[in-house]
């Protein structure tokens, strides 16, 4: 089953960690966020495999916005 990552906030993304068909642990930072002149990492909620990037660095995101889908 599916699992979207989501945006915790709004923010910009710095760095994508992750591509698609890699393979990714719980806990794994698949995406860091620059949010109130923080880093923020984005963090895979299970183990599993990468199916969806939907974000690219620079790219501005708004709160819940998907970031990545894991299956």
């Amino acid at each position: 089953m599916a699992q979207s990552v989501t945006a915790p906030m709004v923010g910009k993304v710095l760095e994508v960690k992750c591509k698609v068909g890699d393979k990714v642990e719980e806990d794994q930072i698949l995406v860091l966020l620059e949010a109130m002149k923080m880093e923020i990492p984005v963090v895979a909620p299970a183990a599993g495999s990468v199916k969806e990037v939907k974000v690219t660095p620079g790219q501005t995101v708004e709160s819940d916005t998907v970031l990545v889908v894991i299956e």
